[in-house]
């Protein structure tokens, strides 16, 4: 199960499984692409990462099985 990306995609974006060829879903706003990665990241247990139109890591949000309390 692949983390999933949240992408710049010519004027549009994308969501993006990790190490994926093929694009998930194209949406018109990054927003929407969010909620739609966030959704299959809390189904799979995953990570989301999103980035920016430079398309640097902005923010991620983990929906594994993290310890808690967290080690460290």
């Amino acid at each position: 199960m692949p983390n999933q990306h949240v992408v710049p995609y010519g004027d549009k974006w994308a969501v993006k499984g990790a190490g994926n060829e093929k694009i998930t879903r194209i949406t018109e706003t990054k927003q929407e692409a969010a909620k739609v990665a966030r959704q299959i990241t809390q189904n799979q247990g995953t990570e989301l990462f999103i980035h920016g139109k430079d398309g640097k890591i902005q923010s991620r949000d983990s929906h594994g099985k993290d310890p808690y309390p967290p080690k460290g």
